[in-house]
């Protein structure tokens, strides 16, 4: 066999190999996932395998020091610098594009009569489109779970039947400058063409705010206005419907009132859970009241955030807090008010200081 078909299929196996021990720590380190980081692994292994050449012979053709691409070679190259990277997103597809064009050049030299008998065309490409799919599972699990680490402190649920009339942008505004961090927008009465207007620009102003930008129940206004997130209840469209038609950096909530429910979600691929009715509520009167103990249970089992939701106010904030709470969903208690702005600022103050007592509790 020619020497240099050897060299490169030493290289090729080489960079793939690589790039799939990239990902797989991304899998392993940063999203925790045993089963992915598993699965990674095997298409590492199972790469080695399906070369059969010895490791041996391949070594003896290496000759990195001589290698015209080498980083040697560009050593008086500027332009041909290291590539930057801005985050773990580009991390994996830097080194994802590197396996795929790896694979590539593996099946077709496979495809050669001299190495037929060493190199199987077809187990590369299967392994090369594995790899397609499995890189934008991890871009989309990357992107999701940062937005996802935002389902935090007060979440105001922006409900257009409850404002009765008044300005939804004025009180977003305010809500934003109370310190909310996640807005949602409810409206189950309207024409789609006047909520999306509306939504547009409640996008917008979230966008300059730096809050998350949630639609309830329509995933075609959601993807119209290019929101943040989903949330859907137990009645709305099922969960792996949402996910195969939402963009892959979008969020999905799902509200839940039993541990089952919330396994379900978070085993369909839901971002977080929102539980409740926590206590009794007026908003949503045929609504189940679980109470605090829900929450506890959940908090247990449930690796994703939690968004309590239901009754809640400024007189029983600090239960569901201590509770374990990521998150706290409200309705009333913000747009009730006639100061909106500083009703979320007490129910955010209230929820900063229960949360440093249990963090110094569990200190001591």
């Amino acid at each position: 066999m020619p020497h240099q078909q050897l060299r490169m299929i030493d290289a090729n196996l080489n960079r793939s190999s690589e790039g799939l021990r990239v990902l797989e720590d991304v899998a392993r380190f940063v999203l925790n996932d045993a089963e992915f980081s598993q699965r990674l692994r095997s298409l590492r292994h199972g790469l080695a395998r399906e070369v059969r050449v010895p490791s041996v012979r391949l070594l003896s053709h290496r000759d990195s020091g001589r290698d015209v691409g080498g980083p040697h070679s560009r050593d008086n190259e500027p332009s041909m610098g290291t590539t930057s990277l801005q985050g773990l997103a580009d991390l994996v597809t830097a080194n994802a594009k590197r396996i795929e064009e790896s694979l590539r050049v593996m099946e077709e030299l496979a495809k050669l009569p001299e190495l037929s008998a060493m190199l199987n065309s077809a187990s590369f490409e299967r392994t090369r489109f594995a790899v397609y799919r499995l890189e934008r599972e991890l871009i989309s699990r990357i992107s999701r779970r940062d937005k996802a680490e935002r389902i935090s402190g007060l979440y105001v649920i922006l409900d257009r039947q409850f404002l009765a009339g008044r300005d939804e942008l004025d009180t977003a505004d305010q809500i934003v400058q109370g310190g909310a961090r996640v807005i949602q927008f409810r409206d189950k009465q309207s024409e789609k063409g006047e909520m999306l207007l509306v939504a547009q620009k409640l996008k917008a102003l979230c966008n300059r705010a730096g809050v998350l930008f949630i639609v309830n129940d329509y995933l075609d206004l959601a993807m119209a206005v290019d929101a943040d997130g989903l949330h859907i209840g137990q009645q709305d469209l099922p969960l792996p419907v949402v996910r195969r038609q939402l963009p892959i950096d979008k969020i999905v909530g799902c509200s839940v009132t039993t541990v089952a429910q919330a396994t379900k979600a978070q085993n369909e691929g839901a971002d977080y859970i929102a539980v409740g009715s926590i206590f009794p509520t007026t908003t949503k009167k045929e609504a189940t009241v679980v109470g605090v103990n829900m929450l506890k249970e959940l908090k247990r089992v449930a690796p994703t955030p939690l968004v309590a939701i239901g009754g809640i106010n400024r007189n029983n904030i600090s239960k569901v807090i201590a509770a374990g709470a990521d998150a706290v969903a409200v309705i009333s208690a913000v747009l009730g008010e006639k100061d909106v702005k500083g009703a979320v600022q007490k129910l955010a103050a209230e929820m900063d200081l229960v949360k440093g007592k249990c963090q110094n509790q569990q200190k001591t």
